[in-house]
């Protein structure tokens, strides 16, 4: 690699804020089923159907952002918006995706009544049904493609086996090294020539911007702590952004950080922090918004809309500064070869982790019974064969399980 190739500023992205922001606000109203699933809808939105960037690319990004303390669909939210139309498609892309969930928090913590009673159970139910197919359709696509013989497909075997003894965030970091350590066991992948989406430089972020978002980082982390005792606006955001920091695989993990900072000090009770689990669970886009509903009713000010804004702030800004500080490397690593192999058995571990995934929390959690099996199973079809759009399969379901719940079923 020649003096210029490596100082070379990052390639122009091709698409539009507005484009981005219309695309992440369809995904942010559409997006149930907690992170695992959101990976499976960005997959059919955005590689599939529009065509934003190849099977390998999006799975680079989903094995990089596992790796990464804080929410990791809405980190691959955000590069796939940096992407697609720069910072401004970034920022547009966390805002759309965020956005829907955040405000139908903030309107519970307001006192808007929840989804009661056998329909409003029945169509929860029905929400979580439908993740069951959409992380089953994510798996069935990504191992085809990633897992096309037996030494990717052993790995992926490997990364189930050993989430079974080594559950939770832990295991699936120690999934993801072991099959990138396995991978340089495979042959000399082919050119990539052919998809400049993994050759190129396709994030603009350069290596002095990473640098002083990693320092960022580091710098808050140190210093908030510090900072709580000048007030208790201070207090919030160090709360909330150590628990975005601290935090490995997303999604529901961070919930026992959450409770620790919040309830122990007495800031929320448990009984309104459990309301809020419950509600995060009814509505699409990232569980991490549960911080706009604790932020709203925090005991001590600030809290209303001043605090959910903080704290929903403060919990993603860790995770987003990770990424950038990482992003400018990780395009150079996976050029070389042994990156590619490296990052072949990565891939092939990430199908395993969403295979184990969907079998325990999501379909563990979901089907109660042979009815909730046969809506899951229409769900997958509808969405695999028939081609249905994601938010037509989520509002069939949503009716389905209210249905199924006035049955009795």
């Amino acid at each position: 690699m020649t003096e210029t190739e490596t100082t070379r500023e990052p390639s122009t992205p091709k698409g539009r804020p507005g484009e981005v922001f219309a695309a992440f606000l369809k995904l942010g109203l559409t997006s149930f089923g907690g992170p695992i699933a959101h990976l499976g809808y960005f997959r059919d939105e955005l590689v599939l159907r529009r065509r934003w960037l190849s099977e390998q690319a999006y799975a680079d990004l989903v094995a990089l952002c596992q790796f990464l303390p804080g929410p990791a669909s809405s980190q691959v939210g955000f590069a796939l918006g940096l992407m697609r139309a720069g910072w401004l498609g970034a920022l547009a892309a966390f805002t759309a995706f965020t956005l829907p969930s955040a405000l139908i928090l903030l309107a519970f913590a307001a006192g808007a009544a929840s989804l009661s009673g056998p329909v409003g159970t029945g169509m929860i139910d029905g929400l979580k049904l439908v993740a069951v197919a959409i992380v089953a359709q994510a798996v069935w696509g990504m191992a085809r493609t990633l897992c096309p013989d037996r030494a990717r497909a052993t790995i992926a075997l490997g990364a189930v086996a050993l989430l079974a003894i080594l559950p939770g965030a832990i295991g699936m970091a120690g999934a993801i090294a072991l099959g990138a350590l396995a991978g340089l066991g495979l042959g000399t992948p082919a050119p990539t020539g052919a998809d400049p989406q993994r050759t190129g430089q396709t994030m603009p972020v350069s290596r002095r911007i990473g640098l002083i978002a990693l320092a960022t980082f580091l710098l808050l982390l140190v210093l908030l702590p510090l900072a709580a005792g000048l007030g208790q606006s201070f207090a919030v955001i160090d709360s909330f952004f150590r628990a975005g920091a601290l935090v490995l695989g997303g999604g529901h993990v961070v919930l026992p950080l959450l409770q620790a900072e919040v309830v122990a000090p007495g800031w929320v009770s448990a009984d309104s922090f459990l309301a809020g689990y419950g509600a995060a669970q009814a509505v699409p886009g990232p569980l991490f918004t549960v911080a706009a509903y604790l932020g709203a009713v925090l005991g001590p000010g600030p809290n209303g809309l001043a605090g959910a804004a903080l704290a929903l702030g403060a919990i993603f800004l860790p995770g987003f500064l990770l990424l950038i500080g990482v992003l400018p490397f990780w395009d150079r690593f996976r050029q070389m070869a042994r990156a590619q192999r490296l990052m072949q058995g990565a891939n092939a571990a990430v199908v395993g982790i969403l295979g184990a995934a969907l079998y325990d929390p999501v379909f563990t959690s979901a089907v109660q019974g042979m009815p909730d099996f046969a809506l899951a199973l229409g769900c997958f079809l509808a969405l695999s064969l028939w081609k249905a759009p994601p938010w037509a399969v989520v509002l069939a379901a949503a009716l389905g399980g209210a249905a199924l719940s006035l049955a009795g079923l």
